[in-house]
């Protein structure tokens, strides 16, 4: 009799100590979700305002190019009646581009480094904006179509604005649109014939190669 019954308080102890690991384990597994959850949205969020205070600064900086007035003459080109340049500015602004087709508007920094390119798009190689050449300006390809988002809805024959430090406009005609590999550098290359282009250069995303659009003065 006493062995049965110690048997039956034995077997209730498993049974009790059993069902205590598992609340036990559930517990912890709740905890540690609920931290993985707040730490992703701390992450989140923490990401979506830096990259909001870095699109804010960039329409600021175009903002100190201050365009007043636009016209256009028989020729093409285009002037800016006023415009007003903060050149104590850092980074420094070298001009602004502009492309109707995806309603882009950006100043054009100076250099390109990490830093920089997450605030605009940046020249990466040539001349200075609207100078005999080929500029090349790096943007990146960001998912939400901030800075260069968007340039691969652009086709062969639609339009890119560039307005320099003088406060002149000249309108770029794409020729050119084509994908090559990240190592490939041959779109920077400065044999324009005394002609002023330009190329934009961003990655793709999916296939992780660069993009490149390439457009001439008309």
């Amino acid at each position: 009799m006493n062995q049965i019954l110690y048997k039956c308080n034995f077997e209730n102890s498993n049974s009790n100590n059993f069902k205590y690991n598992k609340k036990n384990k559930f517990i912890i597994i709740l905890i540690c979700s609920i931290f993985l959850v707040v730490i992703t949205c701390f992450i989140y969020f923490f990401t979506k305002y830096e990259m909001f205070q870095k699109e804010k600064l960039s329409k600021d900086l175009v903002s100190n190019f201050s365009i007043m007035t636009l016209y256009s003459d028989s020729t093409n080109n285009y002037t800016v009646s006023q415009v007003e340049l903060n050149k104590q500015e850092e980074p420094f602004v070298i001009g602004l581009i502009q492309i109707d087709e995806i309603e882009l508007t950006y100043p054009i920094l100076s250099t390109t480094n990490e830093e920089l390119l997450k605030i605009s798009p940046c020249r990466f190689y040539g001349p200075m904006p609207n100078e005999v050449g080929n500029l090349c300006i790096a943007g990146h390809n960001y998912v939400d179509n901030k800075h260069f988002g968007k340039i691969h809805y652009l086709k062969i024959g639609d339009f890119i604005k560039i307005c320099d430090l003088s406060g002149n406009f000249i309108e770029y005609s794409i020729y050119d649109k084509k994908e090559t590999s990240a190592s490939d550098l041959s779109c920077t290359n400065q044999e324009t014939n005394g002609l002023k282009e330009i190329t934009l250069i961003t990655c793709n995303n999916v296939k992780g190669n660069r993009l490149c659009i390439k457009a001439r003065e008309i």
